[in-house]
């Protein structure tokens, strides 16, 4: 999504004004317009406040507040209160993988079975979520809570497998084409003709393969806390620091494509 156009400046030759830096007030006002915009998108607001809960759990994970004091009880009714407000993010959600499915374009059987699992396992997972949140909301009976909160973790889970096995044969696919387009700067290098283009292409070819190894981290972040939730938080990698930092980690990773996005 674009950001709005920057309103037109407002100055005019009957009301003279002093004179003011243009880049500085187009920086400015640009600034504004797409902050405007990450904030009018669902995903947008919802990661400030993954990146406010994760930092709420990083703190109470590390013991810096001590537990006997009436901050450390804020935090955690803080945090708790922000992992039900996220939940209400999600309703409907899922009509976005439905569409991202149907839409998808397969080269092989292996991206159509992966697709499913991917698309098939977030959208599964948002879906649930959504009961999960009337739970947590009192509308619906707590001791559905556990069965619905397992289905919701292990569609989570296979969804992430899905996602990163996608996105390994995506950059694949980058690695490929960028040493095409080597070759041929290579060969028009050695005949003494321009590779202008090409060269352009290397670079957005770079630039989209840094955006997609950093949205496997983020993918190998969530599905990281998602298996420690299928473990209830035992064995190895499960300890509250450490999911609490993973889910840091794919917050902010999320903020900046988002960012980037609108």
């Amino acid at each position: 999504m674009e950001a709005p156009n920057a309103p037109s400046n407002l100055a005019s030759s009957q009301n003279p004004k002093p004179a003011i830096s243009k880049s500085s007030v187009s920086h400015d006002r640009d600034f504004l317009n797409h902050l405007e915009a990450y904030l009018a998108k669902r995903d947008g607001v919802d990661k400030l406040l993954k990146i406010s809960r994760y930092a709420t759990k990083i703190i109470l994970a590390s013991s810096i507040v001590p537990e006997d004091l009436a901050l450390n009880r804020q935090l955690k009714s803080f945090e708790s209160s922000v992992g039900v407000s996220r939940k209400a993010f999600r309703l409907g959600k899922f009509v976005q993988d439905l569409n991202a499915l149907r839409n998808s374009c397969f080269d092989s059987r292996e991206d159509l079975i992966l697709s499913i699992i991917a698309y098939g396992g977030e959208g599964l997972y948002m879906f649930v979520e959504q009961f999960v949140w009337l739970v947590k909301s009192g509308l619906i009976d707590a001791k559905h809570s556990r069965t619905l909160q397992k289905i919701s973790v292990w569609a989570e889970f296979f969804g992430y497998m899905g996602s990163i096995s996608l996105k390994i044969r995506d950059l694949n696919r980058i690695n490929e084409d960028e040493s095409r387009l080597l070759s041929t700067i290579e060969i028009s290098i050695s005949l003494g003709l321009k590779y202008d283009e090409e060269a352009k292409k290397v670079q957005k070819l770079k630039e989209k393969r840094l955006m997609k190894r950093m949205s496997i981290v983020q993918d190998f972040a969530d599905g990281l806390m998602a298996w420690a939730d299928i473990r209830d938080g035992k064995g190895l990698l499960s300890g509250p620091l450490v999911i609490s930092s993973a889910g840091l980690l794919s917050a902010l990773i999320s903020a900046h494509k988002n960012w980037l996005s609108c």
